[in-house]
């Protein structure tokens, strides 16, 4: 709290000037960042031009900032309202409950199927009758065409590293629960996917719980269908959970219908598989997702990659990486936004390879408060000290509830953007890239200049 008493009296005290705050570079030097190695821009939306501009012309890895360009895209190019649908078909004969045939699920990219979600889509089909399938359950991916791509870190079952499919559930992930019992942890998943076993080897121990996510190994073996999880976890952390990507969205979709339809008190005869729906399948459901604007505040708000990557796919009938990159490109022209340095990847941030500079992060910003969209993006945004990735920042500061922030983290890059609703009545877009070794120390450089932000004269 006196940090921030401290920050307040030197705060008021000064103009804000066209140059950083000596805030913001004593807090960079106090973490050995050097200042070239950050791009920085402060922009007050009722101006042309930007009042503090540091590197700003420079490319920067944006990290999950990247997602506001999605986000404003997918606002502008399909609309708030737009909803995706996933669609149900059957092949053979429908009679007094019994399906005679294969059931199609029918995926078009609804990144937002969560096990919830997709109850109402298999309760559809008891609500029309369907009690038994005498046939397989087709999963239908055709609708997106994505190419593997490489592995990004060395964490490929982490959920973050979840690909995108056009049909998937859960965020292409699993949860794992941990429950300690008086001998042993009890394992929960959900949703696992089809023909899968777990392997519980982990042992209970009575230590301090600490940082208990190191101490639990996973090791997938898709060939066997086997998830090994060992390690030790401490009974004094209570129930846990984490997420982990197995890899096949198709495989997920099935277990969790499988487990859903059997609780439904439905019966599967067949085996699933992937093919195309034909076209001659009868439709018998349909299933439309929340609108837009929810989707992209779940991604936002806790910096979602995968249902990034889903909708930076949507933004073109194509559904793959180069339409979309051409899609966003094109669109960005066509408003008066050139951005030659952009690298586009994946539309999410979670690369290695994807570039813009400050300058055009806050331009991009400063289109999208005076258009009609303005109120829809920035209330996806994480609210400084209040909730999302900005939950834990800038607390017990005149700050708190008055920054919408998308923040982004990866290693040697730690970024932010976003609106400041100052005490002046005015609202600024402030830009802060970091690309260096001792990035993850940036955050006290980064608060400092939303604070600075927040009480410009």
């Amino acid at each position: 709290m006196c940090y921030w008493l401290v920050l307040l009296a030197f705060f008021t005290s000064v103009a804000f000037a066209g140059e950083l705050p000596t805030a913001v570079t004593s807090a960079l030097k106090s973490a050995h960042i050097p200042l070239q190695n950050t791009g920085i821009v402060v922009w007050d939306t009722a101006d042309n031009a930007p009042s503090i501009s540091h590197n700003a012309q420079r490319s920067f890895n944006p990290a999950s900032t990247m997602k506001l360009v999605t986000s404003y895209a997918a606002l502008t190019l399909l609309n708030p309202a737009y909803t995706f649908k996933t669609d149900i078909y059957y092949d053979g004969k429908l009679h007094d409950g019994i399906l005679d045939g294969n059931l199609y699920l029918q995926g078009h990219g609804d990144p937002s199927l969560t096990t919830e979600r997709f109850w109402m889509l298999t309760h559809q089909l008891r609500l029309r009758g369907i009690q038994h399938i005498n046939g397989d359950l087709i999963i239908d991916q055709s609708d997106y065409q994505i190419a593997p791509r490489t592995q990004f870190d060395d964490h490929p079952n982490r959920a973050y590293n979840a690909e995108p499919a056009a049909l998937i559930v859960n965020f292409n992930s699993t949860e794992i629960k941990l429950i300690p019992t008086a001998i042993n942890i009890v394992l929960q998943a959900e949703p696992l996917p089809a023909n899968t076993r777990i392997i519980n080897r982990i042992t209970a121990t009575d230590g301090q719980c600490g940082d208990w996510r190191e101490g639990i190994r996973t090791e997938w073996q898709a060939s066997t269908g086997q998830l090994i999880l060992s390690g030790i976890y401490p009974r004094t952390c209570g129930e846990k959970s984490f997420a982990l990507n197995l890899g096949n969205a198709s495989a997920l979709v099935a277990g969790l219908f499988q487990q859903l339809w059997q609780a439904e008190g439905g019966t599967l005869t067949g085996a699933y598989r992937v093919a195309n729906t034909p076209a001659d399948a009868t439709l018998i459901s349909t299933y439309n997702s929340p609108p837009l604007t929810q989707i992209i505040n779940d991604m936002n708000k806790y910096s979602n990659n995968i249902i990034a990557r889903s909708l930076f796919l949507s933004l073109t009938p194509l559904h793959n990486v180069s339409a979309s990159t051409t899609t966003i490109k094109s669109w960005l022209q066509q408003n008066l936004l050139d951005f030659p340095e952009l690298i586009l990847e994946n539309g999410a941030g979670l690369s290695r390879l994807e570039r813009i500079s400050p300058y055009h992060i806050a331009q991009l910003l400063h289109t999208a408060y005076h258009s009609p969209y303005y109120a829809e993006l920035a209330s996806s945004l994480p609210i400084a000290a209040l909730d999302g990735t900005m939950k834990k920042r800038l607390k017990d500061t005149p700050v708190t509830g008055q920054a919408h922030i998308k923040t982004g983290t990866l290693d040697n890059v730690k970024t932010m953007a976003g609106y400041v609703h100052a005490a002046n009545g005015h609202t600024y877009i402030v830009v802060f890239y970091i690309n260096d070794d001792q990035a993850q120390a940036g955050g006290a450089a980064q608060d400092a200049l939303l604070l600075q932000t927040y009480l410009t004269p």
